[in-house]
This record gives C-alpha cells, structure tokens and sequence, in this order.
C-alpha cells in the first residue's frame, strides 16, 4: 500500500512539471527502465516458420478457385 501511495506522489508531482521537464524525466529514466527489461532474445523463443508450407500441396486450380472466389463478384454493381 505504501508503493501506491509512493507512486501516486510521485506521479502527482510529475504532472506538475512543465512540458520539458517531463522530457528530461522520461530521458532520464528510459534507459534505467531499458536496462532493468529482461533481454528480448532471451525472453522470447520464436519457432522458425522456415518450411511451414512444406507439406502442404497447391495446385494451379487450388489457385484458380481461390482466385475465382475472392474476385468473383468483382465489380459490384449494386452500391
């Protein structure tokens, strides 16, 4: 509870700076803030999407019936 009200006192006091100082605020603490986040490359494991299609077969009909179907009405005339 005490955090919070910590936080709200400093963040009052925040909303009364001018507008550069809040600049000169966040300057000063971006980096700490960047510094303290755990490194992306180690907090995110991303499979490869390499090859993902590999075992999937699309033919030029496949294709040409997707095709037909998206522009098949294409133009309207109605609007």
């Amino acid at each position: 509870m005490q955090n919070t009200s910590l936080f709200d006192q400093v963040l009052g006091l925040a909303k009364l700076l001018p507008t550069k100082e809040k600049i000169k605020l966040i300057d000063q603490l971006a980096p700490e803030i960047t510094h303290n986040l755990p490194d992306n490359e180690q907090s995110m494991h991303r499979k490869s999407l390499r090859g993902i299609w590999k075992d999937i077969d699309i033919t030029d009909e496949d294709i040409a019936n997707a095709r037909q179907e998206m522009w098949g009405k294409f133009p309207r005339e109605d609007f």
